[in-house]
């Protein structure tokens, strides 16, 4: 799949687009974990919370791509150049999707808030070390390596977690 998206948009646009991916996915937690280390919150409170960070972070990138844009080029984002600042900035959008998802079956009863909170986060954490197996893998070092790369990726998302969650926030 990623050699498909390399081919269509180019090899720079889809290595900044893994990268918002990641770095939503890896805020994603913090998210998460902060909302389910609060006092009791309820399921319309953190999918709002979730929604807002997510909304937040993705317009923060498009302001900042826009400026960069205005500045570099002395004129405003348009036509395949906005299309492409849209595309590398979309997963910031995309990472509430499985928490808001989570957070409906929480409120359809099927597990506590609490667990679904936790759940995504630990759904986010697998997400990090399926793409450090990968990279691993498009480095060429075999087996060792792509799990070593998933490890240490999936690693880097836990301590954001345990951090986030010593925090108290």
């Amino acid at each position: 799949m990623a050699e498909r998206v390399v081919d269509v948009v180019g090899t720079a646009t889809a290595a900044a687009h893994l990268k918002e991916r990641l770095y939503a996915t890896i805020t994603m937690i913090s998210v998460v974990i902060g909302l389910a280390g609060t006092g009791h919150p309820d399921a319309a409170g953190a999918a709002a919370t979730v929604a807002t960070a997510a909304a937040g972070l993705w317009l923060a990138a498009f302001v900042a791509d826009q400026q960069a844009h205005r500045v570099t080029h002395g004129a405003l984002a348009r036509g395949r150049d906005l299309r492409t600042m849209l595309f590398v900035s979309s997963p910031l959008l995309l990472s509430a999707v499985g928490p808001l998802l989570l957070i409906g079956v929480s409120e359809l009863g099927a597990m506590e808030l609490k667990t679904a909170l936790y759940t995504a986060a630990g759904v986010n954490v697998a997400t990090l070390f399926a793409w450090g197996c990968y990279g691993g893998v498009r480095m060429g070092g075999g087996t060792a390596l792509a799990l070593l790369a998933g490890v240490i990726d999936a690693a880097i998302g836990t301590a954001v977690a345990v951090v986030k969650a010593a925090a108290g926030h």
